[in-house]
């Protein structure tokens, strides 16, 4: 068997969420080493003769670095870090290729000679090491370009592998990023002279067509769309290694943030969680994995690769990631063995992404902002004279000084590789160590501080001997060269450096993300604007028209845009069906476009950020609702016939097999985030919207208010657009709701048949042989159905019984059966026994039930038949404990199959929420959920975290969606809230902010700061009306019991 050769034990840590409970990990250093002293302590002469190293940075420019013979890799990766002024540098490393031809990661703690074997001659190369698995955690913009560089290069070497029209898409972000906007003949000379893709020439038109949608689209934007897209990707940050397992089947070993991973071809077939994980080790070409014992695999998997040499840096890799995800604190130091040692002392020896993101928060160093330019500049084919970037000059890259450490820096000479795809990064005027400045598509922007007293200072510095001049202008022609050279102070008023740059719309960029650091610098920032802007309460109410108009445009997107592309792509919808939808969606669309702009430019108004002088005369909105809610009645025609593109687009679905899978694909896509119907009902809803919102104006305003008048108008103008479509409302919710369970439900056909009304789903616990079953029920006004195990390899419940309400009773019977809130159905059928989870959860079942089966009296015998024709047929049994047990191995069977198909269905549904939190909801609740939808940016908190980090939540269909800005075009995640209670803070949560709410579900806490009181209190009202109240009831019930009535 051999001796191990290398062993790596995995320590248990409670997971990568940045902010847990801290662990420590191993490290070769000595007790009191650091790296520094390590090499310093390290044996060299004094005067040893210098090595040139060629290193290719990420935007293809090639330097040399002259090194001393003997220094350790950690001395050349600090120069280039260094060189590049870069700060969240651990993400990164250098790699080299051995004489085998495969990729190795130059060692910090070993000299570069004995490492690389002809280091004269070898081209070494900048690359992103560690891939995090959200860019969001990358705290600056910089180094979000690098990542996106990186991105490119896996593209052009084919790494990253993904379908044409991401392929396309990325490329088109990059070329807004290097060239800016569209321009055809512009960007098919570049592509022309750059190649992204292996298979650029075919994706071109697609190329084209993408980057057409980007005008207006920053470089820093449109590197951080790069990022967001490639990180959904499979192939993300993968780099394989070949192996093949115990049988001798070839596959490909990669680690990730997550784990160890394995892949058949392109396919990842397993995943080995760090949790999983006990220990790695390797022998000889062998690569072990021990797990924990618990779990469907065997203790130890066993991996054969290509070579010792590639097993040990395989294992080594996964050392590394292991430590700088999962680790939180510097490796410890690790003991010397006095004899002898046994097995690889190799350990991960830099920070970990904990330390790098508590450094760049905690050190207390000024981040500066930077404005992110394009990196490449256009060349004219229609003038002789050098185009001018639109972008500023940078003003010299922080202005550094003689002395300095990036003056003092090894010297490094730029070699402009000719091979390849070009260069990123533009040109310099000269290839001198003191005038390039590797951050070239970034300008500095002084923080607060007035246009002279910068410029002074960048004159008495470029007076100083040896100050670098102008550092990163771009250059692309041989006069322009001269004249920046010739004349730094004299420039044209074209290059003139834009310090006034910080006062143009920030980028999302520089927006808090989904991380703790930089949570302080919000919280201050929040502090001011509380000061400055508006506190009238009808500010925050047209503020609220605002955030919603803004959640709203972008719900008929999901339709107008996305899906259209969808089917337009695929070819999936008859033509006069295209018609009848967007015929009557794009109207709608394209006018909400326009009432956006009058409400944003209201609002900028209001707040005075413009025509100060005059802001009295627009702290109204009254007169813009008027106005817009009177253009929006000549849209009432469109409306009124949703109903028909509904029933249309369900009868297509079932009728055409592309349609469907089209339809069922879109739905899986993240910008799809609620099911797909439901945004067709979204221009009858955002109407009630608007006559809440108007009469909460009405009901805040004084008779004599200038605004009263208008916002009165506006309101009766709505209240009778919406008094037309009130039924049309109810009839669309509920044929929307009987669709959407249709596709998530297996076993029954026709479920949308004509009378059939939706009442309430949720999870009740069925009393069978073996006990109570959990089991999820739906509720209908001829029929209560039931599933039979749960969910199903495809995430879709399954229908095991079905009973018509025809002849049924429903009694209390706690006493008979000695189970809490336990009733008894009779049926024609059978007789079956449930408990609900709580008392309250029991009284609204059996208030439904009974509701539902007086209705069902009144009926025809119609419901019968529709019963029997919706119901699919299956074979007979005899006895329900029969049918569980053939059920739960059909629940096998259909798992194994789905997961060969790598098929998924949406798990986010109300249905998965009602099963996981053991309630129920009825169509009333979803009703009351419609008018109880808000938007806004918010403060969110975690129970253990620090800091407070900004976010744009959307609240809809009981549920919390977080987006980076309200810009995005779908969530980065969710929050359900069934069972949820939404409460203010108490003392022991040590929360000292004013207007928190707290939202709580066991042990899972979170607390949300708004910014004003009046957006406090919506907040917690829609929350609690939506999810918590007491009485909900069914639509079959009286009106006067309906309390929602605002």
């Amino acid at each position: 068997m051999g001796e191990i050769e290398g062993t790596y034990r995995i320590l248990q840590t409670p997971g990568s969420r940045l902010g847990a409970q801290k662990t420590s990990g191993v490290s070769t250093l000595e007790p009191g080493q650091n790296l520094l002293t390590a090499m310093a302590s390290s044996p060299a002469k004094a005067h040893e003769r210098d090595l040139p190293v060629k290193i290719r940075m990420l935007d293809n420019t090639v330097e040399v670095l002259d090194i001393e013979s003997k220094c350790y890799g950690q001395t050349l990766l600090t120069e280039v870090y260094k060189h590049l002024n870069l700060i969240e540098s651990d993400y990164f490393g250098i790699e080299f290729q051995n004489i085998q031809s495969y990729w190795i990661w130059l060692e910090p703690m070993k000299p570069v000679i004995k490492q690389v074997r002809r280091p004269k001659t070898t081209m070494l190369r900048l690359a992103v090491k560690f891939f995090p698995p959200d860019p969001g955690q990358l705290q600056e913009e910089y180094t979000r370009y690098l990542f996106a560089l990186q991105i490119k290069r896996d593209l052009a070497e084919e790494r990253l592998t993904c379908s044409d029209n991401t392929a396309a898409l990325l490329v088109s972000h990059l070329l807004q990023s290097e060239i800016g906007d569209f321009d055809e003949s512009e960007d098919r000379e570049h592509l022309k002279t750059n190649q992204y893709l292996p298979n650029q020439e075919k994706l071109e038109g697609k190329i084209l067509e993408f980057h057409r949608k980007h005008v207006g689209q920053t470089p820093a934007e449109s590197d951080f769309q790069v990022l967001e897209i490639a990180r959904k990707l499979e192939m993300y940050g993968i780099r394989f290694h070949l192996a093949s397992d115990r049988e001798g089947t070839k596959i490909n070993l990669a680690v990730s943030h997550m784990g160890v991973l394995v892949f058949q071809g392109n396919t990842k077939i397993n995943t080995f969680n760090w949790s999983k994980v006990r220990k790695l080790s390797f022998k000889r070409k062998r690569f072990l994995i021990k797990l924990h014992p618990e779990g469907p695999y065997q203790d130890t998997l066993e991996f054969l690769l290509g070579s010792r040499d590639e097993c040990k840096n395989f294992w080594k890799i996964c050392v590394e990631y292991h430590t700088f995800f999962r680790l939180f604190d510097q490796p410890k130091p690790k003991a010397k063995a006095v004899f002898f040692t046994r097995g690889s002392s190799f350990r991960y020896s830099g920070r970990t992404q904990k330390q790098l993101v508590d450094y760049i928060k905690d050190s207390g160093m000024k981040r500066t902002p930077y404005e992110r330019r394009h990196s490449k500049v256009r060349a004219s084919t229609r003038t002789s004279n050098t185009d001018v970037p639109k972008q500023s000059v940078p003003f010299s890259e922080g202005l550094r000084t003689p002395g300095s450490p990036a003056s003092t820096a090894a010297p490094f000479h730029s070699v402009h590789s000719l091979a390849g795809p070009a260069s990123i990064l533009p040109m310099f005027a000269e290839p001198s160590p003191s005038s390039l400045d590797p951050r070239a598509p970034y300008t500095r922007i002084p923080d607060k501080t007035t246009a002279a007293p910068v410029e002074e200072a960048g004159r008495k510095l470029m007076q100083q001997p040896g100050s670098p001049m102008l550092q990163g202008l771009p250059v692309d022609h041989p006069q322009l060269s001269s004249l920046v050279l010739k004349s730094p102070l004299g420039l044209t008023p074209a290059f003139q450096v834009n310090l006034n740059a910080v006062t143009q719309g920030s980028s999302p960029l520089l927006s808090p993300v989904l991380s703790d650091a930089g949570g302080a610098r919000i919280e201050e920032d929040d502090e001011m604007k509380r000061k400055r802007y508006p506190t009238d309460k009808a500010y925050f109410i047209a503020k609220e028209i605002l955030a919603t108009e803004r959640t709203y445009l972008k719900d008929l997107e999901v339709i107008t845009v996305w899906f259209r592309s969808a089917v337009i792509k695929e070819n999936a919808m008859p033509e006069g069906l295209m018609t009848l939808l967007f015929s009557n969606i794009d109207p709608i669309y394209e006018f909400h476009r326009g009432f956006l702009k009058e409400i944003e430019q209201r609002l900028s108004l209001w707040e005075g950020r413009t025509n100060a002088h005059v802001k009295g005369d627009y702290q109204r909105i009254g007169d813009v609702m008027l106005r817009n809610m009177r253009t929006l009645k000549e849209f009432t025609s469109y409306l009124q016939k949703h109903d028909e593109v509904l029933t249309e687009l369900e009868k297509a679905t079932k009728r055409l097999k592309k349609l469907e899978m089209v339809y069922k694909e879109f739905e899986l896509q993240k910008v799809c985030y609620l099911p797909l119907n439901t945004f067709l009902l979204k221009p009858i809803q955002r109407l009630m919207h608007y006559k809440l919102i108007l009469g909460r104006l009405c009901k805040h305003y004084t008779a004599e208010h200038r605004d009263f008048t208008d916002c009165r108008n506006a309101l009766k103008e709505v209240t009778e657009m919406t008094s037309q479509l009130q039924h049309s409302l109810i009839r669309l919710e509920n044929f929307q709701k009987l669709t959407e369970l249709q596709h998530d439900l297996i076993g029954i056909d026709n479920l949308t048949a004509p009378g059939r009304e939706f009442i309430r789903e949720g999870c009740l616990y069925k009393l069978t042989k073996k006990g109570l079953q959990q089991r999820m029920f739906f509720l209908f006004s001829d029929m209560l159905l039931y599933t039979s195990k749960g969910v199903t390899g495809t995430n879709q419940f399954k229908i095991h019984g079905h009973l018509s309400l025809h002849g049924m009773l429903v009694e209390e019977s706690e006493n008979e059966w000695s189970v809490p809130h336990c009733f008894t159905i009779y049926s024609a059928q059978k007789t079956i026994v449930v408990a609900a989870s709580t008392r309250l959860e029991m009284s609204k079942w059996m208030e439904d039930l009974n509701v539902a089966i007086e209705m069902a009296k009144k009926s025809t015998e119609k419901s019968e038949m529709l019963l029997e024709n919706s119901v699919c047929n299956r074979s007979n049994r005899s006895s329900d404990e029969v049918s569980v047990e053939q059920e739960s191995e059909d629940d096998i069977h259909s798992s194994r199959s789905s997961l060969d198909r790598q098929s998924h269905h949406r798990a986010n549904t109300t249905m998965h929420v009602c099963w996981y939190r053991n309630t129920s909801v009825s169509m009333t609740d979803h009703s009351v959920a419609v008018e109880n939808q808000l938007s806004g940016y918010l403060l969110r908190k975690f129970k253990n975290s620090n800091g407070w980090q900004k976010l744009w939540v959307v609240f809809t269909n009981f549920c919390l969606f977080f987006y980076k800005t309200h810009q995005d075009d779908y969530p980065l995640a969710s929050l359900p809230l069934l069972g949820y209670t939404v409460s203010c803070p108490v003392e022991a949560d040590g929360i000292q902010k004013d207007y928190v709410f707290k939202l709580q579900f066991k042990s899972h806490v979170y607390f949300f700061r708004a910014e004003s009181k009046y957006t406090f209190e919506r907040w917690m009202e829609v929350i609690k009306r939506a999810t918590s109240s007491p009485a909900r009831s069914s639509l079959l019930l009286p009106k006067e019991k309906d309390t929602h009535t605002d």
